[in-house]
């Protein structure tokens, strides 16, 4: 993450400039730095596709870091207030940083919703601002449609397709793979003060109470882990009922990706859903061979 500094001598904040000569390089090497089980499958994209799935998932690094990595709080908020004021800018074609000089194309060829990217952020403002510890289910649900589901619908417009019911589909994927990915995290979310799993949830197991310090090792938390996995789980389900087979092709970077996704549950569930272990994760090549037998089922 780029270091901000003051811009006006009355101490406001403005958005971080990298230096690049090629903004669509730039990045690229953010969504191939992060490691993410994103990058292989947006490989498979023909060049302007896989550029604008670059770019899209570059502004969510970015912006996602504002949240997670500065501890300052007011600078934080700052920050997401200026990527806000970057997005009106980038859709009044005058982008400034490389991410957003990145998308101009792509919203434009694309025809993608400013709204989306505003709710991305609206997400991270939720991080930042203590919201997601013990949310209640609704809140939940908010947050994971603006940091996973939003996401996967400016996806599928980049993928293109014609079936009126792959928004569902996206929605679906978008809050599984949200929900799987707050299970991996338990023990990573408590050392931020964060407690996503939902108060409903957690006071039915007698946890209402429950602090961030002693989340991992708390009698019944298993037992929680358990039912946001079967909501995980009911999520895929649904969105494999939402898509045709007649737009597999178009989806099949959504579907690379759910055969990541579905693998970290059962490994998850496997393991007894356990959160004082370590995270579960995926080599190098345990990624490329799901990947790898999820295109093959796509063919």
């Amino acid at each position: 993450m780029v270091k901000t500094k003051d811009a006006t001598q009355e101490g406001l904040i403005t958005l971080p400039i990298p230096e690049t000569d090629d903004p669509k390089r730039y990045a690229a090497q953010i969504t191939k730095a992060s490691g993410s089980s994103f990058f292989l499958p947006m490989l498979l994209l023909p060049r302007p596709k896989r550029e604008a799935m670059l770019a899209l998932y570059a502004y969510c690094r970015e912006t996602d870091d504002v949240a997670d990595e500065i501890e300052n709080d007011a600078l934080s908020s700052a920050l997401i207030k200026a990527w806000g004021e970057e997005i009106e800018a980038l859709y009044d074609s005058q982008p400034s940083h490389p991410v957003t000089l990145a998308l101009a194309e792509p919203i434009h060829r694309f025809n993608l919703p400013k709204q989306r990217f505003l709710e991305i952020l609206e997400g991270f403002e939720m991080d930042r601002s203590g919201a997601m510890l013990r949310p209640s289910l609704a809140e939940l649900e908010r947050y994971c449609y603006c940091v996973a589901c939003c996401v996967g619908l400016l996806s599928i417009e980049i993928f293109g397709y014609r079936d009126k019911a792959i928004p569902d589909f996206a929605t679906h994927l978008g809050h599984a793979f949200q929900l799987t990915n707050i299970l991996r995290d338990v023990a990573e979310d408590a050392e931020r003060g964060r407690i996503y799993l939902p108060m409903e949830l957690l006071a039915k197991h007698g946890l209402q109470n429950v602090t961030p310090e002693e989340i991992t090792r708390a009698p019944g938390v298993e037992r929680v882990c358990v039912e946001i996995g079967a909501m995980a789980r009911s999520h895929f389900i649904e969105a494999r009922r939402a898509l045709p087979a007649s737009e597999r092709r178009n989806m099949r970077p959504a579907l690379l990706m759910r055969g990541v996704y579905e693998s970290y549950l059962d490994c998850i569930e496997a393991q007894g859903f356990r959160v004082d272990g370590p995270r579960v994760k995926f080599g190098k090549f345990r990624k490329l061979s799901l990947v790898f037998s999820s295109l093959v089922r796509t063919l």
